[in-house]
């Protein structure tokens, strides 16, 4: 009881990422040695269990105990900069969980119970050991941003518009050899990036991503890094609009008849 009282001590209500949202941040020897006794405080909404920068990054999170599905308030998960290699099923049971941060681990797939996380809006999962987009994340349909750059993802399902909400996509750094023509309707996209992959032609529905963010505001993560040819990437640079120029112009010169 005394450590379940201490750790309630230093919940804090003030970060102001999080202002008003009780959070506790585990750091150093406590992190690699994580006490049972923080999976008792079921009022908790949001869980600091990221190393700090250079100074701590000797005390990471070997696993994520099981206990962390006691945890049924949480909404916010930070476990980004640890060992993981695995997600314990239990973690299914945080059916509050808005927001997970496993960044930089070694995962390379999720427990099938990951379905259930059906309020989750944001998923960051950089740095990894993904060879396929995992299945499990076409279910949650409410999902807003989803981070899987810096892995060796090969396809995207074509089922990928199941995330209709979807507003944010980063896949830079990665496998990719093509993009299915259903990635074209999840038109909530504001931000895909795609670069370095081995992408050489874009889907012909892509200029329908109308709300991209393009223009001055364009980053060499968007496309570039790829050996695109249709379009090449000269015309991509050049925004939606060039792109759908370029498409047509090229769809047009296929139908006429040869001389």
């Amino acid at each position: 009881m005394t450590a379940i009282k201490n750790f309630r001590m230093r919940i804090d209500l003030e970060d102001p990422l999080y202002y008003g949202m009780r959070k506790l941040k585990i750091r150093g020897r406590d992190l690699k040695n994580i006490s049972d006794a923080i999976f008792h405080l079921m009022e908790l909404e949001v869980l600091d269990l990221s190393p700090e920068r250079e100074s701590c990054l000797d005390y990471k999170l070997p696993g994520i105990p099981s206990g962390i599905g006691r945890l049924v308030n949480l909404r916010v998960l930070m476990v980004d900069t640890n060992d993981l290699t695995d997600l314990p099923p239990e973690i299914a049971l945080l059916r509050n969980l808005e927001r997970v941060a496993l960044s930089n681990n070694k995962l390379s797939k999720l427990p099938n119970e990951f379905v259930n996380l059906r309020n989750l809006r944001s998923i960051h999962m950089a740095n990894n050991d993904f060879y396929e987009f995992p299945p499990q994340l076409l279910k949650l349909q409410d999902l807003e941003f989803l981070d899987l750059s810096d892995n060796h993802i090969t396809v995207l399902p074509e089922n990928i518009d199941n995330l209709k909400k979807l507003e944010t996509l980063l896949l830079f750094i990665n496998e990719l050899s093509k993009l299915p023509e259903s990635l074209c309707k999840l038109t909530e996209l504001r931000c895909l990036w795609v670069g370095n992959n081995r992408i050489r032609q874009l889907p012909r529905g892509f200029p329908k991503l109308i709300h991209l963010d393009w223009g001055y505001r364009y980053t060499s993560s968007a496309l570039d890094g790829n050996p695109l040819c249709h379009p090449p990437i000269e015309i991509c640079r050049m925004g939606l609009e060039a792109i759908d120029r370029y498409m047509t112009t090229y769809d047009k010169k296929k139908k006429s008849p040869r001389k």
